[in-house]
């Protein structure tokens, strides 16, 4: 089974002016959410990775800002240097490790268990 991976702006950052445009986003905040249900009772595994990435000044097209939506805003995310798969396929992992823990924490065998 794998997690329900859900991406979101957080933030962006703007110039007010760069030459003749208004409101520049210059960069953005990032976060990649992942849910995976545990079945019965109801529990849920989630996972996370967030980060910032920094943009180029626009070329060509411009879109305003009030115009923008986050799908635009992440694609430039993912064009600049943000790995969408690798980080979709971490926060899978960290999901995984939830689930099946690579490494544990027994009692130690010398102290009797407690009992109340």
């Amino acid at each position: 089974m794998s997690a329900t991976i859900t991406w979101v702006i957080e933030w962006m950052n703007v110039k007010p002016t760069e030459g003749s445009l208004t409101d520049v986003v210059i960069d953005a905040g990032w976060r990649c959410n992942g849910v995976q249900p545990a079945g019965t009772p109801v529990i849920e595994y989630t996972g996370t990775a967030y980060g910032a990435c920094s943009f180029p000044m626009p070329e060509g097209t411009f879109t305003p800002y009030d115009q923008l939506t986050q799908d635009q805003v992440l694609g430039w995310c993912w064009a600049n240097g943000v790995d969408k798969a690798a980080t979709e396929a971490g926060v899978q992992a960290s999901i995984n490790n939830s689930i099946n823990p690579p490494v544990v924490q027994l009692p130690l065998p010398w102290v009797p268990p407690f009992t109340a």
